[in-house]
């Protein structure tokens, strides 16, 4: 039992605000910080109306920052030389709002350097065909070669130019999609180490879907 004479140890809350007393330059000097933050209730003067200042130029820059290194593979047509970093791009453009089969559509292929990107809805996908496409409880599926018998449903007139296509589950409840991804050269889509990333385009796809 704690003697009632020793003092109670400071909660969290008490630790925190100890140790900002302490290193006052603390947070001006990791303006990143400024992003989780909840802004302040501005009563109390120019002080708090720095950190709300603060807190709003972080947000704004980092927003900047996303925006800029988005329009710079769109401009460039390329999106980096790896699979992973080209999904973070693509996931990006879905952030940004607006229509999302527009996006996969317009924005994905140049984003992914691929020839198409089709976003298949799950409420229009005749039954079984996400389990004839994709195979029971898997989220992407690799093909090539005489695996592109349905080539010109999925890829439209860009289909004599598929050499090799990925097929990524979109998992909205009650109706998953199929989003389609059609490559000229197979180097685009890697046979190997790609279905993670795929596979995360297909939740954030859904994600998007679901606002």
């Amino acid at each position: 039992m704690r003697d009632a004479a020793t003092p109670a140890p400071p909660t969290e809350a008490e630790a925190v605000a100890a140790f900002l007393a302490r290193h006052p330059d603390f947070l001006a000097e990791r303006p990143e910080l400024y992003r989780l933050l909840a802004p302040p209730r501005r009563l109390h003067g120019e002080t708090l109306a720095d950190h709300m200042a603060a807190m709003l130029s972080a947000e704004r820059g980092h927003q900047r920052a996303r925006e800029a290194e988005l329009q710079v593979a769109l401009a460039d047509g390329r999106a980096g030389s790896g699979l992973a970093q080209r999904v973070r791009l693509a996931v990006l453009a879905l952030l940004r709002g607006g229509a999302v089969a527009e996006t996969v559509a317009q924005e994905f292929p140049p984003l992914l350097r691929l020839e198409t990107a089709t976003l298949l809805a799950g409420a229009a996908l005749p039954p079984g065909t996400l389990l004839r496409l994709l195979g029971r409880g898997r989220d992407v599926r690799m093909r090539s070669g005489a695996e592109l018998t349905d080539a010109a449903a999925l890829h439209a007139e860009a289909a004599p130019l598929i050499t090799r296509d990925a097929l990524v589950l979109v998992p909205l409840v009650g109706a998953p999609g199929l989003l389609a991804l059609g490559a000229r050269e197979a180097a685009a889509l890697p046979a190997r180490q790609a279905a993670q990333s795929l596979a995360f385009l297909g939740r954030a796809v859904a994600a998007a879907l679901a606002r």
